[in-house]
């Protein structure tokens, strides 16, 4: 599959309503900007883009953790931004298991479901990704997300793939529910 082009962005919070943190919040999200074999016409076969989903979700998920630097991976979310001559069903197809399972294996493992958004988007569009805990669902202090810009993608007939991870929840979480130490990583929700 053609990629145009790759983004990389980095976000570190370090303080939050003048709360510092302990541990600087960082996120990054890794885009590729894929040609959509499929702009501009109905396919009911959209087994194509599964498969090329895999060597595309290695990819930029492995430069994600890159780009984490020392940091652990805790949450993880992917989205998919489809170009208007497309269908949101392409992006659906890009960020099926076989996407995840690649997120999976750059992060290290992760047994929750990895919380995903797509949708239809000229270039300039924003996607919000949503993030959640890579081993339990339930942990609320990291359901968060990242919003995305891209200035010059998704074109008409292009897909821009997202993987975005961080290292931990938002600042100043303080609603309750499951804590990360609590996890017992068995079902993916607690």
């Amino acid at each position: 599959m053609e990629i145009r082009k790759i983004y990389t962005m980095v976000e570190e919070i370090y303080s939050d309503q003048g709360q510092k943190v302990d541990t600087p919040l960082r996120k990054v999200a890794v885009v590729a900007v894929v040609k959509n074999p499929y702009a501009g016409m109905y396919q009911e076969d959209l087994s194509y883009l599964i498969e090329e989903s895999k060597e595309i979700g290695r990819k930029i998920s492995v430069m994600a953790v890159e780009a984490m630097g020392d940091y652990p991976v805790e949450s993880y979310g992917k989205g998919a931004l489809v170009g208007l001559a497309g269908e949101q069903e392409h992006g659906v197809a890009m960020l099926t298991n076989i996407f995840g399972e690649e997120l999976r294996d750059a992060v290290g493992g992760g047994v929750a479901w990895i919380p995903s958004m797509k949708k239809k988007g000229a270039a300039g569009a924003m996607i919000d990704v949503p993030l959640a805990h890579k081993d339990a669902l339930y942990v609320r202090s990291h359901l968060d997300g990242m919003t995305l810009t891209l200035s010059d993608a998704p074109l008409d007939d292009e897909i821009a793939i997202i993987s975005v991870i961080a290292n931990g929840g938002r600042p100043n979480s303080r609603l309750g529910g499951l804590l990360k130490e609590d996890i017992e990583g068995k079902d993916g929700l607690r």
